[in-house]
């Protein structure tokens, strides 16, 4: 058998102080995970159940700057905290959940905010907003193995050295282990898939020429540029 095109290069994020790297699969977003951001957003964060969208493997942007996209003038940021999964399957009980944990990264949800606004108005999904070209930047893999699984700790994000998203992991209004127990009973997860956890308040916009540092307190940080 002959593909009948170039095959694609895997899609890969390195493996923290390793020389390996960890094959992704999906990437996985839950929506208005932290009180304070689904009110900023407009929604009251109790009265709704967990949802969630995908950004494309592709996506991912890995040691290099952010280039600000084409067809949007209202480019946001949402730092979260990214989890990788070394297995996976259906209905996976809560119990059960981090057991299927490879590691953890920080990274950023960035978002064409107007293009994203238009689709809710017009009932549309939000792939356009959400899944473009360099949208999930991301730094490297934590394993388990050497920082357990955080449940609290600092979530923050500077532009250009002024403090914009400032929460704690412990604000999640949906942890970890809920989240993969519930997307199992969504979708058939593998070893390879990547979540984007949520982000707290305070997103906003980004102009070229921003510098965005993003720390999680036990899990790292990612820094980049707005080119």
């Amino acid at each position: 058998m002959v593909t009948v095109i170039d095959s694609l290069p895997p899609v890969t994020l390195p493996v923290k102080g390793t020389c390996d790297v960890f094959p992704v699969h999906r990437i996985y977003c839950v929506g208005r995970n932290y009180a304070a951001h689904a009110i900023e957003m407009g929604f009251d964060p109790d009265k709704e159940p967990p949802f969630f969208f995908q950004k494309n493997p592709d996506n991912l942007l890995v040691g290099q700057d952010f280039p600000y996209p084409p067809a949007s003038s209202d480019v946001h940021f949402e730092f979260e905290l990214a989890v990788a999964l070394k297995s996976g399957g259906t209905d996976i009980p809560v119990d059960d959940a981090l057991a299927h944990v490879f590691g953890y990264a920080c990274a950023l949800d960035m978002t064409r905010r107007d293009l994203q606004g238009e689709a809710k108005k017009a009932g549309r999904p939000w792939e356009v907003g959400k899944a473009f070209e360099h949208s999930a930047p991301a730094g490297a893999l934590v394993p388990v193995t050497e920082i357990g699984h955080p449940t609290s700790g600092a979530i923050r994000l500077e532009v250009n050295g002024e403090r914009r998203q400032d929460g704690d992991l412990d604000q999640m209004i949906w942890k970890v282990p809920e989240i993969i127990s519930y997307l199992s009973g969504l979708f058939a997860l593998q070893g390879g898939d990547i979540i984007l956890t949520g982000t707290p308040a305070g997103v906003g916009p980004v102009a070229r020429g921003d510098a965005l540092h993003g720390t999680i307190e036990g899990v790292g940080e990612l820094a980049l540029n707005v080119v």
